[in-house]
């Protein structure tokens, strides 16, 4: 449930879009900029009352096709649809899984120029970049067309539960060390967070357990489904020019 803070920002942010719009949009021909309540619902096939609570701030729930609706009757860019989203703290279906198009430069030579498995993580842990050896390791999260979130790789996909031995107790480690980055980006990861407590009944009792753990190196083993038993040692940095982003290096480990 969202909190007070959110519910007005949310508000305030559809009637300043409402009232930026053009009445043609709506096919309107009064000269008056911004949409009426009733035009906007009706363009985003919602009630006019659930327009208003939601500008008003009431506690109303938001499915994400609901929210989807209302961006496109915004007529929203790409990033103001993804502040909806966040603002609502919810996931957006709709987002890309792509590799994020601006992850910085240095993290992208970084990658490419490692032999071994290497990749990039956003501030939300999303895959920004990544080599060859990684998406050869990574099957089901940097293979094509795949969720690029770390998290919902881990906690939601079987091919997680296949790939990594241990599967429960990575799991908890890996949701320790996000909570530490937590605190930096708590607006930006609410939803994420929001939305796999719903959808993973062991993410949400491990997050609640709040166990904090800065991401360390060390031993990784993986079971690939077709190279067999794999071992790596973990390395992870931080680029200086971008802190808040992550590179993840995988070395051979002797057997």
């Amino acid at each position: 449930m969202l909190d007070t803070d959110q519910r007005r920002l949310l508000g305030e942010f559809v009637r300043a879009h409402r009232a930026r719009m053009r009445p043609q949009e709506a096919g309107a021909r009064r000269r008056t900029p911004g949409l009426r309540r009733e035009e906007l619902a009706e363009r985003a096939g919602i009630s006019t009352t659930w327009c208003a609570w939601i500008e008003q701030g009431r506690p109303v729930q938001a499915s994400p096709e609901t929210l989807g609706r209302l961006a496109a009757a915004l007529a929203l860019s790409r990033a103001e649809r993804a502040y909806l989203f966040e603002l609502a703290g919810r996931l957006d279906p709709a987002a890309p899984s792509d590799p994020v198009p601006d992850a910085p430069a240095s993290l992208v030579a970084l990658v490419t120029a490692v032999g071994h498995p290497a990749y990039g993580l956003d501030p939300l842990w999303n895959a920004c970049c990544w080599n060859e050896p990684a998406a050869g390791l990574f099957v089901g999260w940097l293979g094509e067309g795949c969720q690029r979130n770390l998290l919902r790789f881990v906690f939601l996909d079987e091919a997680a539960h296949r790939l990594i031995p241990e599967w429960e107790e990575r799991a908890r480690r890996l949701l320790a060390e996000f909570r530490a980055d937590y605190g930096t980006n708590f607006r930006g990861a609410r939803a994420l967070v929001d939305a796999l407590r719903r959808e993973s009944p062991f993410f949400a009792k491990a997050w609640d357990e709040q166990d904090v753990q800065q991401r360390a190196g060390g031993l990784r083993t993986f079971a690939h489904p077709q190279a067999g038993p794999l071992r790596f040692e973990q390395h992870t940095f931080s680029p200086s020019d971008r802190p808040d982003y992550k590179l993840v290096v995988l070395v051979p480990a002797a057997r």
